[in-house]
Order: C-alpha cells, then sequence, then structure tokens
C-alpha cells in the first residue's frame, strides 16, 4: 500500500514539476503575449465543442512542447510557443451565422488572418509566421517548411480531434500571472 502511494506521489510531483517548468516558459518567451487585451479577448470566443479559442491556444502550446521533447526533436522553443499561442489569433467567432462570407470557409482562411492580426501586434519571427500560416496544412496548400510549424500542427490536429470528440472540454480556465 506504501509503495503504491509513494508512486501516485511521485508521479503528481513529476506533474507538478512539469507545469511549473511550462508556466516559466509561458512567462520568459511570451509574456507580452499573454498580457495581451486581444490574446485575453480570446477566452469569450468558443473554438471546438465547448474549448475556448484561448484555453485551445494554451493547450496547442502545452502539447508542442511535450511533443518536441518526447520525441527529441530539437526545436526554437521561444518561436515554437509563441507560434503555437497564435496559431488561432483570427479574433472573431467563427460559430456565429451572421458572420461573413470569407469566415465561412473559416478553416482555409483563418491562418492568414490570424497572421495578419499577429503581424499588427507583434514583431514575428520567420519561424512565427509559418507556424501560424501553415498550421492548417493540408488545407494550406503550401506545407511547413520549418520543424516547429510541423510540431504545432501536429498538436493542433490532435488537440482539435480531443475537442470536436468531446474528450477534453473547455470547463476551466488556465490563468498565468505575468508580472509587468
Amino acid at each position: 500500500m506504501k509503495e503504491k502511494h509513494k508512486k501516485k506521489l511521485e508521479k503528481v510531483r513529476k506533474r507538478h514539476e512539469q507545469r511549473k517548468e511550462l508556466f516559466k516558459l509561458y512567462k520568459e518567451y511570451a509574456a507580452d503575449i499573454l498580457k495581451s487585451d486581444n490574446f485575453k479577448n480570446t477566452r469569450n470566443y468558443i473554438q471546438h465543442g465547448s474549448m475556448s479559442v484561448h484555453s485551445h491556444c494554451m493547450d496547442v502550446a502545452r502539447k508542442s512542447i511535450a511533443i518536441s521533447k518526447f520525441l527529441r526533436i530539437p526545436c526554437n522553443e521561444r518561436d515554437l510557443i509563441r507560434g503555437a499561442l497564435l496559431h488561432d489569433y483570427f479574433l472573431y467567432d467563427w460559430h456565429n451565422k451572421d458572420r461573413e462570407d470569407y469566415q465561412i470557409l473559416h478553416g482555409f482562411y483563418h491562418p492568414g488572418i490570424a497572421l495578419k492580426n499577429a503581424s499588427k501586434e507583434y514583431n514575428l519571427t520567420p519561424r512565427e509566421k509559418d507556424i501560424i500560416k501553415k498550421h492548417m496544412w493540408p488545407l494550406t496548400v503550401s506545407p511547413p517548411r520549418c520543424r516547429e510549424a510541423w510540431i504545432v500542427t501536429t498538436a493542433d490536429k490532435y488537440c482539435s480531434l480531443l475537442e470536436t470528440l468531446r474528450l477534453r472540454k473547455g470547463s476551466g480556465r488556465v490563468r498565468i500571472k505575468v508580472s509587468n
């Protein structure tokens, strides 16, 4: 019984350390994004199922880091995290039935809109631009050109599948305090 309890406790400690490390990376590389009013407003838009765009992007960033570490793929963590957080930075409710015509084909057009919006607010690197623009491949005809974009594309597909099948629900919000 004690051995079982120790294993469970060790698993909880490990998970806590992983989350702590992830939050450290978020603060180090993406404090400006996390503090942005536009990024905070993504909490008001639903992505898939009951998941907000904000929670979805946070999950994609978390899963992207996990994939990179698990597969031991060397990459630029800063670009990976920032690109993942901004990949769905389209800033509208794509479920709104009164939306403009271009939003009807949201899956095809939102990467370009997200890139345009993110470019207005942030000085994006070429990798970050590739991540945002190509994350919907193969709907976007051109495939990703960097490993970070491939990782985010994979993480996005995985997270989207869980959300669409309602295996991952957007019931809770992850809040990260970023000091000024």
